[in-house]
């Protein structure tokens, strides 16, 4: 009976065996993930440094005014552009009319005034070749003359001043900019040299002063001169689609011996107003000396506990880890400082959906730089640069 059992289990084990080999050679075999793949890019770029600051406006103007009076008329828009020379502010002007045409009448008699002692001095003179009047009295009369000569200077230096006062009452734009808001409305009255009526910046241009230390000066700047008008990407908070491309175009002539920086001021030029004076800006500068740099996607790289990491692809086709060194950041691009070779080929998107050691179906594609700065000394300065992050 035992020895029936024993075969019946034999027969049973070698059945299901072998059902076993067959349903396992029937299985399909994995498919290889599609992936996207580059060779990684090599070019010669330029370190960036960056420095955070508030942008200035080379010209600001707090307008007060000249003459003391009653504001007569407000003749600009709030916020708004105006130009050299623009009437601004209107103050009563009829005081000071008053006071030029008292001083043109004044001035009318101190020239008949002075005709006259000039006329009585010639008389004098002629009398006295006949010693017909005495000389005290030739003294006088002489005298009297240069009296009406001064008395009309006087009176034509306050005119002028009167008239000056008179055009003060029509308060104009000193510069081309963007005016503030009326700090002062119709009918109110105002100081001389007191009260504050507006405030106006120049728009063309906005200067924005950083600190660099003197370590990396003296490393990566130390030939660099304002002439050399070194590019600056000016970056503004929240908008980091647009850059604006400047220059440096002062250096200090010390250092800061209390903070061990030199202070140094980039320019830029814009003709829309999308700077603003008391902007918080970021600025990169370009290092000095370019190097030749291996780039990758930024979102090529991994992050483990401990390491950067990128997937490398093999001649078979597997994906293989390999730890990097990652440097200066370019646009969406990354340099990488150790860990890559020319002609490696890595996962573009990283290790998102794929990991090391898959088997992978690679799709070539072709790493876009075109728009990215890598070397801006080799355009110069420049107005607008499409750098994205």
């Amino acid at each position: 009976m035992n020895k029936k059992l024993s075969l019946i289990t034999l027969l049973s084990i070698g059945l299901l065996s072998g059902c076993m080999s067959e349903n396992e050679a029937a299985a399909p075999a994995p498919v290889a993930t599609a992936i996207d793949v580059a060779k990684v890019a090599v070019e010669n770029v330029q370190a960036w440094h960056t420095y955070t600051t508030r942008l200035e406006s080379p010209e600001v103007v707090t307008l007060m005014p000249r003459v003391s009076g009653i504001v007569e008329q407000v003749a600009f828009t709030e916020g708004q552009s105006v130009s050299e020379g623009d009437l601004l502010f209107q103050i009563d002007p009829r005081p000071f009319q008053a006071q030029v045409t008292r001083l043109k009448a004044q001035i009318k008699s101190a020239e008949a005034a002075l005709e006259q002692a000039i006329k009585s001095e010639k008389r004098a003179v002629n009398l006295g070749k006949t010693s017909a009047i005495a000389v005290e009295q030739i003294e006088t009369r002489v005298a009297n003359t240069k009296q009406r000569r001064a008395d009309l200077l006087a009176l034509n230096a306050e005119l002028e001043a009167a008239q000056l006062n008179l055009s003060f009452t029509r308060i104009t734009s000193p510069i081309d900019g963007l005016i503030s808001r009326a700090e002062i409305t119709k009918g109110n009255n105002v100081n001389a040299n007191q009260s504050v009526l507006t405030n106006i910046i120049s728009t063309e241009q906005m200067y924005a002063y950083f600190n660099i230390d003197e370590r990396t000066w003296n490393g990566q700047f130390h030939d660099v001169t304002a002439q050399d008008q070194l590019p600056v990407i000016l970056e503004l908070t929240g908008n980091n689609d647009q850059k604006y491309g400047g220059y440096v175009d002062f250096i200090d002539n010390t250092v800061n011996p209390s903070t061990g920086t030199l202070r140094v001021r980039a320019t830029f030029n814009t003709h829309d107003n999308s700077l603003r004076a008391g902007s918080f800006a970021r600025l990169k500068l370009a290092a000095n000396d370019s190097q030749v740099k291996v780039l990758v996607p930024e979102r090529a790289i991994g992050t483990d506990l401990k390491n950067q990491f990128v997937l490398t692809v093999t001649p078979d086709n597997v994906l293989e880890y390999r730890q990097v060194k990652v440097g200066a950041r370019f646009g969406k691009f990354r340099a990488i400082d150790s860990g890559l070779k020319a002609n490696d080929v890595i996962a573009v998107n990283g290790p998102a959906k794929v990991g090391p050691g898959m088997t992978i179906s690679p799709r070539n594609v072709t790493l876009d730089l075109s728009k990215v700065a890598l070397n801006p000394k080799k355009t110069g300065a420049i107005t607008t640069v499409a750098l994205a992050d």
